[in-house]
């Protein structure tokens, strides 16, 4: 998901919370390859593609249960949004050096999120995918997926998304029922989302993922059977099952904690029956077919790969891949260099600003480049040995396959391992974590509480650590 998503303390805790977040905010690499934690392959830079997201944060209308960096803007602001992100991407090499991490130009997998990116017009979203192939090596069989809301799929953006190149696009359904889907303020009914599907199968575009809420105002036991029964139906062959997030930081989520009725948040359901939805949707979606490989995502079975139709970028999040962000609260993870590497650091991550306003900020600047590498260099953060075992841990768990423990020790030692040794079998006896072989695995009890569960892994300096360099200078 991703679905996607900020400081280096909130990212590491966002991450641990991310059952509710698109993934596509979060991006970390260790290999894919048929073991996902293969020792023959792990962090040899050689077999290192890199992912690229681009955050595109506008929408139509901004819906009540979002927490994410995006809104409804004027159509003024998006060319000169998109100029800014194209400079963005011209400058990569250079910024990802000052930051001390190594830039791989061949990229394996794009991913435009949002907001909705198939609000842009067309010619914008041409000069996005110009600037990525003008600057980096696109593989020829490179995932390259967009997200789209349901009713913005015209047969003009259909064809601006095949001329470049296109393979795969995310719907942001969250409901097949219509009076969820508008109690939260989404502009989609089901019938319109089924034309869409129709509309980019027939034209080619075949590999498509739809996103469900669990939790939603009005959702019922019956009413989410619905939804599930019209998602197998529709044969697509990747979703994603997100439960509501309830916090502060959305319209509704507010709502909820102060004990309101605006945003019909007196009709959302309690803990208790959103978990009950969730797992529901893990049996059922099971039983049609399309098998859950990762807390919130299923997929249908194919011939290749790790034999299903999962989301190559997606899967960079929980494998530890690098990945490059550009435009607004994107993050990123780099390899670090040669001479960070020497001083003991794995990796860096760095997030560009989370506000329209505050991203754009730096176009402002004498000199706009520098001023953005400012910016991401006050937000870095250096990730050492102990912080990179943790994110294996915790990133690598939350696939069903789990993680392999000899893997982990040909990457950091058996000491290192010894030392998570008492946290793992107080888990396995809680029920949460069970160990099969080599593999550690997340049991279903433990999916229901995996941020307890990953939170159990981090150690406090780590989640901490900030980029002491990065502070004395700014």
């Amino acid at each position: 998901m991703p679905t996607e998503t900020r400081d280096s303390t909130r990212l590491k805790l966002s991450i641990i919370a991310c059952t509710q977040t698109r993934p596509t905010m979060f991006v970390f690499r260790e290999i894919i390859a048929k073991d996902y934690f293969s020792t023959s392959t792990l962090f040899s830079a050689n077999y290192l593609s890199q992912g690229i997201y681009i955050s595109v944060p506008f929408c139509r209308t901004k819906c009540s249960f979002c927490n994410f960096a995006s809104g409804v803007f004027s159509r003024a602001l998006f060319d000169r949004y998109v100029g800014q992100v194209c400079a963005e991407i011209e400058a990569a090499d250079d910024m990802a050096r000052q930051l001390g991490g190594q830039l791989d130009r061949h990229v394996d997998s794009i991913y435009l999120g949002g907001g909705t990116p198939s609000v842009l017009a067309p010619d914008q979203l041409q000069r996005l995918f110009q600037a990525v192939r003008k600057n980096f090596e696109v593989e020829p069989a490179a995932e390259i997926t967009v997200e789209c809301a349901p009713s913005t799929i015209s047969g003009e953006v259909v064809d601006v998304l095949l001329g470049c190149g296109v393979n795969r696009v995310s719907l942001g359904v969250q409901s097949f029922v219509d009076k969820e889907s508008s109690s939260v303020g989404r502009l989609h009914t089901r019938a319109i989302t089924l034309d869409d599907i129709a509309r980019l199968r027939s034209s080619g575009i075949g590999n498509i993922s739809i996103d469900l809420i669990a939790g939603l105002p009005h959702q019922t036991e019956e009413s989410w059977q619905l939804s599930l029964s019209e998602t197998l139906a529709s044969g697509v062959p990747h979703v994603s099952v997100y439960m509501l997030e309830v916090d502060e930081d959305s319209r509704l989520g507010a709502e909820v904690l102060a004990g309101g009725s605006r945003y019909h948040a007196h009709f959302v359901p309690d803990d208790d029956l959103t978990a009950d939805l969730y797992l529901a949707a893990c049996q059922r979606l099971a039983k049609g077919g399309v098998q859950q490989y990762e807390i919130s995502n299923f997929a249908r079975p194919v011939t290749h790969g790790i034999g299903l139709r999962d989301s190559k970028h997606n899967l960079k999040y929980w494998t530890r891949q690098p990945y490059l962000g550009f435009g607004v609260d994107a993050h990123s993870m780099l390899l670090a260099g040669d001479d960070l590497q020497a001083t003991g650091v794995d990796a860096v991550r760095f997030a560009t600003p989370d506000s329209l306003e505050g991203y754009s900020a730096a176009a402002n600047d004498a000199n706009p480049i520098a001023a953005r590498a400012e910016r991401l260099l006050a937000s870095r953060t250096l990730v050492n040995a102990q912080a990179a075992l943790e994110e294996s841990f915790f990133l690598g768990l939350r696939l069903n396959r789990g993680i392999s423990l000899a893997s982990l020790k040909v990457r950091f030692g058996d000491q290192a391992i010894r030392t998570c040794e008492r946290v793992m079998a107080e888990l396995i006896s809680d029920g949460l974590l069970e160990h099969g072989a080599d593999r550690l695995c997340l049991t279903s009890r433990g999916r229901l509480l995996s941020n307890e569960v990953f939170a159990r892994f981090l150690h406090e300096e780590t989640i901490n650590h900030r980029d002491t360099e990065a502070q004395r200078i700014l």
